[in-house]
């Protein structure tokens, strides 16, 4: 899909991705790149990484590859000093590493449970204040966009990833208010059921009965999540913060109540 950007948009600046070797965090690391970006990319696999990263840099971008469990704090205070080390700034911090699995709730363990707010809430948190704390406040500039889910009417079948969305959520929100004063923005982007290294992982009828509930009766895919995120952590939406942009066909709208055939 061609970019709808102008070049250069990210020219000067650097933006860390968390996930950025896979899936949306790739496609929006390798937009931002070919958009004049200085990009690191953190996540849990090093050959994963290194590989994306090549990608990266084909766009004549200068990216930084960073091994980093978002669980961890230890390692995330590394990556942020890497990304100090390496570039001297953080312009922009796009939280998109996490992960869930499908169950019931009845059936869900504590383990389950804890492994998912750990890095789906937690972990997102470590990143945010360690960014804002070290790159952001002290220049008093800096935009956040943190990658959610469709929770508009809860997460049925996903209690865990739904409670830790709906946490990353009230934070965006309340950042957005306490650190204006500092010139950072906060927003969050909650994609519907994309087509992606992610959702492969799913049962092919769960990804099904996605696209028959999205009114526009498909899947997104992974550039439009990326232009969508690259739009809200560019100057371009330098006023716009506090919000949670859905990109999911409409399928947050849709109750039961108007059928919509299936052309």
């Amino acid at each position: 899909m061609e970019s709808p950007f102008k070049a250069g948009l990210f020219a000067g600046e650097v933006a860390i991705v968390t996930g950025g070797g896979t899936g949306i965090g790739l496609g929006t690391a390798l937009e931002l790149g070919s958009l004049g970006a200085r990009v690191v990319i953190a996540g849990r696999r090093a050959e994963v990484l290194e590989e994306a990263a090549g990608r990266i840099r084909e766009t004549g971008a200068e990216c930084l590859a960073v091994v980093c469990d978002i669980r961890e704090v230890e390692q995330v205070e590394a990556l942020v000093g890497e990304s100090l080390s390496r570039f001297g700034r953080v312009d922009l911090l796009v939280n998109n590493a996490g992960g869930q699995f499908p169950t019931t709730a009845e059936s869900l363990k504590p383990k389950g449970w804890d492994a998912v707010i750990r890095n789906n809430l937690s972990g997102t948190w470590y990143v945010t204040q360690a960014v804002a704390t070290r790159a952001m406040i002290p220049v008093r500039r800096g935009r956040i966009v943190n990658v959610i889910a469709n929770i508009a009417r809860g997460f049925p079948g996903m209690v865990h990833t739904g409670a830790a969305r709906a946490g990353v959520e009230n934070m965006t929100r309340t950042l957005a208010v306490e650190w204006a004063q500092f010139g950072i923005r906060a927003v969050a982007i909650a994609p519907g059921v994309i087509k992606s290294s992610g959702t492969d992982k799913y049962p092919p009828e769960l990804i099904e009965a996605g696209r028959r509930r999205t009114p526009l009766k498909r899947i997104g895919t992974v550039d439009e999540v990326a232009h969508a995120i690259c739009f809200l952590g560019s100057s371009a939406a330098d006023f716009v913060t506090g919000i949670t942009f859905y990109i999911d066909g409409g399928a947050s709208l849709w109750g039961d109540n108007w059928m919509i055939p299936d052309l």
